[in-house]
This record gives C-alpha cells, structure tokens and sequence, in this order.
C-alpha cells in the first residue's frame, strides 16, 4: 500500500466574514468522531509499537481516515494491501473493519505473527455469518461491494452470501430457497437505507429471518441521530472525515436527506470553500466515526474566521463503551507492563 500522500491544494487565504441575514452560529452534533471500536484499534497500533518497536504491519488502513494513517505511519506503522507484502515473521495487525478466514490462513502460512484489531461488532457479525450457514441459511448480506468489512464478513460463509448493495439490489436478487434466507448488514451503513433495503427484501422473501440483534453499531446509529436533529436547523453541514470512510459519507447523506441545504465533507478545515457558506445563518458539524477530535477543532476555528464563533452542542446520546485491548498488548500483571514476545 502506498503511503497517504502529504497534503496538497490547501486554500491559501482564510475564510472571510461575509454579512448574512441573522445571527451565525455553529451546531456542533454529539456524539461525533471516535467510537469504541476505533479507539481500540488505533490504540492497538499505538500499543504495538510501543512494545515491539517498529516496523509494525497492518493490513489495509487500520481505520478509515487518512490523518490518523499519516500519523501511525510517522511512528513506524506500514500499511501493506495484502499480507503477501510483509516479511516473513513479522509482526501484523489485521484492521478494525476484519478479515476473512482466508486472509487469516495466508498470515499463518507466512509465520507472521498476528495482532487482531477487529472492532468487536465487527467480529459479532461474523460469528452471525458463521452460524446461519452452518444452518445451511442463505445470507443476504447488505453492504457496499469491495468494503472490506463485507469481504471479511462475507469471507466466513463462502457460498451463502449474497450481497445487497442498495434498495434497488434487493427487488433483483434471486435466491435459492426463499424459505431460509436471512439478512445481516455492514455496521456502518446508513439506518434509514438498511431499514428500507430490509422492507423490499421482505417484500419479495416473506419468511426472511432477522438477525438475533441488530448489525449497525451504536455509534453509527448516534451519529446519524445527532445530525438528523442539526441538519433539521442548519442551512450548511460540513462532515470531517475521510472519502472512504463508509459511515462518514453517509453522514452527508443523511443530513441532506433531513432538512440542511446543503452538506460537505471534508479531511480538513482548509477544505471549506466559502461560497459553501453563502447566504447561511447556521452550519452543522459533525464527524464520522474514524475521526479525531483535533480535525474538529480545526474545522471550527476556520469557521471562526468566517464570523461563526458561537458553538453550540446538540446532544442526542451519550457514549461510555469501551473495548478491552487484544490479549497480547494487555499490560503483564506482573510487571505492570505489555509482555514483551522475544
């Protein structure tokens, strides 16, 4: 994998304060930015290095967003596309969004030694997988072909999933036995989509079993709640987060879809365009949920600039889950610290 390019194309002057009819005002959605799952995997990365040293492989990008990329790979991070690129006996650690079986078996074959960063939802939708087609079920799996938390997810049961990519996917698809077919979903997805996606399947595949809970993480869930309340108020929403982050564009969707004029996404505050904000009273911010707050900060300080220093948090939920570390990078009790595998 080649490394995240350095920034290029950044605006040169700063946003300028335009008069609007009204008072400016920032609505800044919570929760936003960082959920459980990518903490954890960051953290693994972070933790890897620290105990190990570098270099530490990880297989794609460990979570959807190229500033913490850039920045693990300043430490000594290698972000490789496929585990046929790491040295034999190395050190690999497998992202949040999961890998299939066979990904896993290629890693044993080249005596790598493996670091498991998948998000625990992630890994619950798996086993899902894994039981309904020991069932001999057919799994509708609804989720974006070529994202990697499908190909994981559909990797575990080759042969009984078929993936729905849209609403539209679910009118067309056959299956074999229309009496033994059940849905799972990527977890990042939009709730709304997924909701309907489900109802048109049901349409045509009255017996289609749910899952035992539901697939879409809390965190998505939240986070597109949070922004369905500010886009309702907001003339513009800027999104933070990267292009291939899954649930970050469907935060733009989203807004759009509930009432904001408009919505953009962004990496960075220097992306904001000021005819963006032409004419707006209130701008929505948000971010997805592989972002890190300082991105954030950086967003409202360029919206500063324009005139839109007052922030105001909408709060829709709060968030206190956390995920343990893998086994290997928990600290040794003994020694108060990671145990070190020489």
């Amino acid at each position: 994998m080649p490394r995240v390019p350095t920034r290029e194309g950044r605006r040169a002057a700063r946003l300028q304060d335009i008069p609007v009819d009204g008072h400016k005002r920032v609505l800044l959605a919570a929760p936003r930015g960082f959920c459980a799952g990518v903490d954890r995997a960051v953290a693994v990365v972070e933790r890897a290095l620290e105990q190990y040293g570098a270099p530490v492989y990880v297989r794609k990008q460990i979570v959807h967003n190229i500033h913490v990329v850039r920045e693990l790979e300043e430490r000594g991070a290698i972000f490789v596309e496929d585990v046929d690129e790491v040295p034999p006996g190395a050190r690999l650690v497998f992202s949040a969004h999961g890998v299939s079986p066979a990904v896993r078996g290629a890693a044993d074959e080249r005596g790598l030694q493996t670091i498991d960063a998948t998000c625990p939802l992630v890994t619950k939708v798996h086993r899902e997988a894994v039981r309904f087609a020991r069932d001999d079920r057919e799994i509708l799996l609804i989720g974006h072909h070529g994202h990697e938390e499908v190909e994981g997810t559909a990797g575990e049961a080759p042969g009984h999933v078929t993936v729905v990519n849209s609403p539209d996917d679910a009118d067309t698809i056959e299956v074999r036995d229309p009496t033994r077919v059940v849905w799972l979903s990527q977890t990042t997805l939009s709730v709304d989509e997924t909701m309907e996606t489900v109802r048109r399947l049901r349409a045509r595949f009255p017996q289609l079993a749910d899952p035992p809970t539901d697939d879409i993480c809390y965190a998505t869930q939240n986070r597109q709640t949070a922004i369905k309340k500010v886009a309702s108020q907001a003339d513009v929403v800027i999104v933070v987060g990267s292009a291939n982050s899954s649930n970050s564009v469907r935060l733009v969707e989203v807004a759009r879809e509930y009432g904001a004029r408009a919505a953009y996404r962004v990496d960075h505050g220097d992306e904001i365009a000021q005819d963006w904000l032409e004419g707006a009273v209130t701008v929505g911010v948000t971010s997805g949920a592989s972002v890190p707050e300082v991105l954030v900060s950086e967003v409202l300080a360029e919206l500063a600039d324009a005139g839109y220093a007052d922030v105001e948090e909408v709060h829709t939920a709060q968030e206190d889950l956390t995920f343990a570390l893998p086994k290997e990078l928990r600290p040794d009790p003994a020694h108060g610290r990671g145990g070190r595998h020489e």
